[in-house]
């Protein structure tokens, strides 16, 4: 079929609005905060071979794993010609599934014409709970993942359009607070409806042949653009390590490796190096790996290329099985972003070395996760889940971004007001904090802290993060970012330092816990920043004197006006 390309265009974008409406009308339907205000959410469409035609652009990087992994499962356990009109499916198991962790429920529903199949509508969601061992479903003290909560292989949920009840009160036995985890059940459905009617009706100006030619094509030319960004880097290898900070069950300075060989069409990611699987639940599934070097990669070579399987056309992963970066059953995967933001943070650094405009030093590089609590059998339970943004890496012709959230994770900050309406606790500050973006031509993004303060009795905090220990690396010269921590500080005023994999640490009525995240790295050497520049974050207050005569040579220290003689002249 020949194309007319206005017409391709108009179809493509048609297809991207069908997709945003369906995030749309999940984010505005859901009953948890998690997605109704973080939007920890996605949708995209399928064709009927599970490839990924078109995805929203708000979408978490992440979930572009949980929903290729779950099509393609689907398909696996069920033929085309046994699918119906009206058919639901669900699934979340990372080893049955493909999904990416257990809180990740992916559900699809699949589209009809001429009595075939030819395309699914999905999305993903995080659920505040999955049930398991504690609240949140992603407690560092899980060793494996039956620890973690309910496992949801690929289940036909809804036949011709009856919905199977039985299995859905299964679900909700099995997890906290369930009215409001059934709320976001019917969301998915919902969303994933609303993204089949709006196909239906783009089909009646566009016959389903006419749609399936453009599928196909749009695929083929976003393969072809990455083509032409690999041809314009230089072939050859080029490696980066890094390490983990720990697991939480003992094993610290993780290694991790990658070495990426890039020729004119293709591009080879090899973790070969990397160390084996963990007790704790950093372990990456397979699926979020391809995840986390899919965005990666896209986000390095052509950013502006159109979500679809024609990106990952180019990409091949080896990653030896039974590693970190491809867990073997029945390995604790919760908190597998904490890895994947780490291989972002990798494949950003090797690809720089070819593509130094395109660079990023290391941005916060972790999920800065917090779980309040109540008890189980409180009279009014609540499960409060947030994750807190840090810096982002100091860039070739830029600062880094100041509190952002970053790479695999692109979710919104919970509002201030939402946590004191919904839940018994208050929220004494939160902002930046200075001197925490590493020192260079440009400075890394500063990290951001939230003090929570705790209304009632019988609530636990759980945090899991990173970048703890190892700070975030600079580039080309740049120094380092902050690295972050958890403390409370009692109501009677004793502080507790708290791990980096915190779990079920009980709270008191006036506890307050401070979360703080990392910053991020500079990029380029301290001494090349611009002096004005170097004024204009002391004057704003990002950087304190100390921070800048420590970092910054004594000549561009004076250039810019901030002697001891005279700092606030």
């Amino acid at each position: 079929m020949s194309f007319d390309i206005i017409q391709l265009e108009v179809v493509h974008n048609a297809l991207r609005s069908i997709v945003d409406e369906g995030y749309l009308a999940l984010m505005r339907s859901a009953y948890s905060s998690n997605i109704k205000e973080r939007h920890d959410h996605s949708a995209a469409l399928f064709d009927a071979g599970g490839r990924l035609v078109a995805q929203t652009e708000r979408n978490i990087p992440m979930h572009l794993g949980s929903m290729t992994g779950f099509v393609k499962a689907v398909l696996e356990r069920f033929p085309l010609e046994s699918i119906k009109p009206g058919d639901i499916f669900v699934a979340n198991d990372p080893f049955l599934a493909g999904g990416t962790h257990l809180p990740d429920i992916g559900y699809g529903i699949p589209i009809f014409a001429d009595g075939k199949v030819i395309a699914f509508a999905c999305n993903v969601a995080h659920h505040a709970d999955i049930g398991g061992m504690a609240p949140g479903g992603m407690d560092g003290r899980a060793s494996e993942i039956y620890h973690e909560g309910l496992r949801i292989p690929p289940i036909r949920l809804a036949r011709a359009g009856v919905l199977d009840t039985d299995l859905l009160n299964l679900f909700l036995a099995n997890v906290r607070i369930s009215d409001e985890r059934r709320g976001d059940h019917f969301a998915q459905i919902a969303a994933c409806r609303l993204c089949e009617r709006r196909l239906l009706e783009l089909m009646e100006r566009y016959p389903a042949n006419h749609l399936l030619a453009c599928f196909d094509e749009l695929i083929e030319r976003t393969e072809l653009r990455m083509k032409a960004a690999l041809a314009k880097i230089t072939p050859g290898t080029y490696t980066f390590e890094d390490v983990m900070d720990d697991d939480g069950h003992g094993a610290t300075d993780i290694p991790m490796r990658v070495a990426i060989t890039v020729s004119p069409d293709r591009i080879l990611v090899d973790f070969d190096g990397t160390a084996p699987q963990v007790k704790g639940n950093i372990n990456v599934p397979f699926s979020a790996t391809l995840a986390a070097v899919g965005y990666a990669v896209k986000a390095m070579l052509d950013p502006k290329s159109p979500s679809n399987a024609g990106f990952f056309n180019v990409i091949e992963i080896n990653a030896p099985t039974g590693t970190l970066v491809n867990a073997r059953f029945p390995a604790a995967i919760a908190n597998r972003q904490q890895t994947c933001q780490r291989i972002a943070d990798m494949l950003v650094g090797a690809l720089s070395k070819a593509m130094p405009e395109a660079g990023v030093a290391a941005s916060h590089g972790a999920t800065v996760m917090a779980f309040f609590s109540s008890a189980t059998d409180a009279e009014k339970p609540y499960i409060y889940l947030e994750v807190i943004a840090g810096g982002s890496g100091g860039r070739f012709a830029k600062d880094g971004k100041d509190g952002a959230a970053v790479h695999t994770t692109n979710t919104s900050n919970l509002p201030v007001e939402v946590i004191e309406t919904e839940y018994p606790l208050i929220v004494e500050s939160y902002g930046f904090i200075p001197d925490t973006g590493g020192p260079g031509r440009n400075r890394g993004g500063l990290a951001l802290r939230r003090v929570v303060r705790v209304l009632t009795e019988g609530s636990t905090f759980t945090g899991h993060a990173e970048r703890f220990t190892n700070r975030p690396w600079g580039m080309f010269g740049g120094g380092a970012g902050a690295s972050g921590s958890y403390r409370i500080i009692r109501s009677d005023g004793e502080e507790v330092q708290l791990s980096p994999k915190a779990a079920g640490i009980p709270l008191h009525v006036g506890d307050r816990v401070v979360i703080e995240s990392a910053g991020a790295g500079g990029y380029g050497p301290p001494g090349e920043r611009d002096a004005k520049r170097l004024r204009a974050d002391y004057a704003s207050g990002k950087t304190t004197l100390d921070f800048i005569r420590a970092n910054y040579p004594a000549a561009l220290v004076a250039a810019a006006g901030l002697t001891p003689a005279d700092p606030d002249a």
